[in-house]
């Protein structure tokens, strides 16, 4: 679970620091004046979804990290995914007084509405006759000195700031792409589904006991 437990409000926190790590730059012709104060972009929900993806679920970010390391033999990747497995995300629900940055706004709706509620991120979707094509989740000037001063104010959320680099490095290793991100997961699993959580927990920490088993070995 996350450190929010569901709640809209430490979900949004979690996704603001998201974008402020992963946003790039903003193609003027395609934001439209309404957005030309915008410091950045993602583009598409699949994309979004999946670093956050990674960045709830430490043990799925481990064995993708573990899956390149059997490809590369770098054996930074065996330190960064064991680090992992030792680490825990901040209990956001015990850091006094991190609400009063998102203004008075109680959610009901999903985390993006409070981000967009706050002034501090813009959801923009381009669409066909059927359907939504493309969601686009741009980050506001307000939205990054919002993040940064919260990790300043509360130095608890710098374990975001760290994650979220990790995350977003990931994921340009592949083209920064929603597609690219999807595939990784499908190509690392035997089957069109992700493993059960019994399953994945437990296998990134097997993993690294035998891989650094082997490099001890080998050094």
């Amino acid at each position: 679970m996350t450190a929010g437990d569901g709640d809209p409000f430490f979900d949004a926190v979690r996704l603001l620091l998201l974008l402020d790590a992963a946003v790039t730059d903003v193609d003027p012709e395609r934001a439209g004046m309404a957005l030309l104060g915008a410091v950045g972009v993602v583009r598409t929900q699949t994309l979004l979804q999946k670093l956050d993806f990674w960045l709830r679920y430490p043990d799925y970010l481990a064995d993708e990290l573990l899956t390149d390391y059997e490809s590369s033999g770098e054996p930074v990747l065996l330190e960064i995914a064991s680090n992992i497995l030792d680490s825990e995300e901040p209990e956001l629900r015990v850091i006094p007084m991190l609400r009063y940055k998102f203004g008075a706004y109680e959610p009901l709706d999903m985390p993006m509405s409070v981000l967009s509620v706050a002034g501090l991120a813009v959801v923009r979707w381009s669409r066909t006759e059927q359907r939504v094509r493309q969601y686009d989740y741009y980050l506001t000037a307000q939205g990054r000195s919002t993040a940064r001063a919260c990790v300043k104010d509360f130095p608890d959320l710098a374990w975001y700031g760290q994650r979220t680099r990790l995350v977003v490095a990931l994921a340009q290793g592949t083209g920064m792409t929603g597609t690219a991100a999807r595939m990784r997961s499908t190509s690392s699993s035997t089957g069109s589904t992700l493993p059960s959580c019994e399953t994945i927990c437990n296998a990134p920490l097997s993993r690294a006991i035998s891989f650094s088993a082997a490099l001890r070995s080998a050094t």
